[in-house]
């Protein structure tokens, strides 16, 4: 029995390897942005200060579209609102500033690592994709939700998810992919 189970661990090191990295990595990513989330609350950015700056560049982005928008802290929940035409459209809550999709990006990249370097790179570059199409998203959402509410559990919960879940699954294809493993001794 014990033969067998090393001789499975043998054949199987490498996917051994990559869920031991993936979820070791998004256990200790996530357990430090919890820990980010207790300490980060601030009186200078509330809710604390990705979430507040993720609003923030979702209502630039949509004032540069044309539209009289602003935004303020919710007196009912951790959140910033974005209004339009001083209609409150949207809440952007900690679950909108794309940490946690970062984390499962990083994660899965982490657990493919190729050299050091192509593999930080790479992280570094699919991260600021990932948080500014995320930015995208929140003010493309709000001017949808504006002209379009009787669409917003369509758009908010299916079409928006879809689209940026599916940026992290082609970024994940396009490494797999595009960046072979250097050469070891193994």
């Amino acid at each position: 029995m014990q033969e067998a189970s090393l001789s499975f661990i043998q054949k199987n090191k490498a996917v051994i390897r990559f869920l031991l990295t993936f979820f070791g990595s998004y256990i200790v990513l996530a357990l430090l942005y919890e820990l980010y989330l207790k300490l980060g609350q601030s009186t200078v950015f509330y809710p604390e200060f990705i979430t507040h700056i993720v609003a923030l560049q979702s209502e630039q982005i949509i004032a540069f579209l044309g539209y009289d928008t602003y935004i303020t802290e919710s007196p009912y929940n951790l959140s910033m609102r974005i209004a339009i035409n001083g209609d409150f459209i949207v809440q952007v809550v900690e679950g909108c500033n794309a940490v946690s999709v970062i984390i499962l990006f990083l994660s899965f990249i982490l657990a493919f690592k190729k050299t050091w370097k192509q593999t930080l790179l790479y992280i570094f570059a699919g991260s600021v994709i990932i948080y500014t199409l995320n930015i995208i998203r929140i003010a493309l959402l709000t001017i949808g939700i504006y002209h379009y509410p009787q669409h917003t559990e369509f758009m908010h919960g299916t079409l928006f998810p879809t689209f940026i879940y599916g940026v992290v699954f082609l970024l994940w294809v396009i490494w797999v992919r595009n960046f072979k493993k250097p050469a070891t001794n193994e």
